[in-house]
């Protein structure tokens, strides 16, 4: 037998299990039936039905603090690496996130050497190196080379925009769409993306840990769409049943001044909202499809992930009374 292939037996970590895609993984792996452990900083923020689960065992642990590792990746086969640090509620106070995305996937690389683990999926972000990529793209792009540093072998998904209820980059761009009608916006207006539905995601993520075959490879994943920022904003109003949106381009708003803007206007906290910001002035599509041989999927249109996004967002404020 392939060491690679996961069996019923084999046990997976999941490290960030309680964020935007972390969570909604969880659920898609426990309906496969797959014996999951999840490294957690704050195990309160797990639901309880999950922690009673009996597929599931918990570990609080601090991968900044290399704290519970060596519990954590006990008999581990495979690990999901989900862990983003993105920057705090200030744009002051997000500058040390390089530093922390790298010492956290240091700490990783080290815990699952020791403890022989077979493979490392991570999601990672798309963008071409250079010198103009931005902060955060260029850290995703580190971290997955220190990850890919171990012995471990990983791999690699580089997405763009993923398009689901509760996701930073999703949730600036309803609040942005949805309270403004008129909007003043820079050059990277008209840069094209390639956004990717969170369940596309998700098949992905799934779909690499049961196929040994995408072991040590780095895959582009996208949507069927390439659009710019603009076009993704007028079809998202279109699925929300808004009149078109009127924006106008102007030549400078810096990242700083956008970020704020975002603040003001969304309830993203501008040092979350600068470092998506920035990312945007990146042309982020897809270079290859290589993943469609391995995971073949149908890839969902933007259209119809923005309704499902919509549709999500409503039922979760009507589950939570708001």
């Amino acid at each position: 037998m392939n060491t690679l292939e996961i069996t019923l037996d084999d046990r997976v970590l999941v490290v960030g299990s309680t964020g935007f895609i972390g969570g909604r993984l969880v659920s898609e792996l426990l309906g496969r039936g797959t014996k999951l452990r999840l490294l957690a900083r704050n195990p309160s923020k797990l639901s309880p039905s999950l922690v009673k689960n009996k597929l599931v065992e918990v570990v609080r642990g601090d991968l900044l603090k290399n704290e519970g590792l060596h519990e954590a990746f006990r008999a581990i086969h495979s690990a999901y690496y989900l862990v983003h640090s993105m920057g705090g509620k200030s744009i002051f106070s997000n500058r040390e996130f390089t530093k922390a995305d790298k010492l956290a996937a240091k700490n990783f690389v080290t815990a699952a050497d020791a403890a022989n683990l077979r493979r490392v999926i991570y999601l990672g972000g798309l963008g071409e190196r250079g010198k103009n990529l931005s902060e955060h793209l260029r850290s995703r792009a580190e971290v997955a080379d220190i990850l890919s540093s171990g012995k471990a072998r990983t791999t690699i998904l580089r997405a763009a925009i993923i398009i689901g209820a509760g996701g930073a980059s999703y949730e600036m761009l309803r609040h942005l769409v949805e309270r403004l009608p008129v909007m003043v916006c820079p050059k990277w207006i008209d840069t094209k993306i390639q956004p990717i539905a969170v369940q596309d995601v998700l098949a992905y993520l799934v779909g690499c840990l049961f196929n040994p075959d995408t072991a040590g490879k780095v895959f582009d994943i996208g949507g069927p769409d390439i659009m710019t920022y603009r076009e993704m904003m007028q079809q998202y109003a279109r699925a929300k049943g808004l009149c078109p949106r009127l924006i106008i381009r102007v030549p400078v708003l810096t990242p700083h001044l956008a970020a704020y803007w975002v603040d003001l206007v969304t309830p993203v906290p501008s040092g979350i909202a600068h470092p998506l910001i920035e990312g945007l002035k990146n042309e982020v599509v897809c270079h290859e499809n290589i993943i469609d041989l391995y995971v073949p999927i149908r890839k969902t249109p933007f259209f119809e992930a923005a309704k499902i996004a919509i549709a999500e967002g409503r039922d979760r404020k009507e589950t939570h009374g708001s």
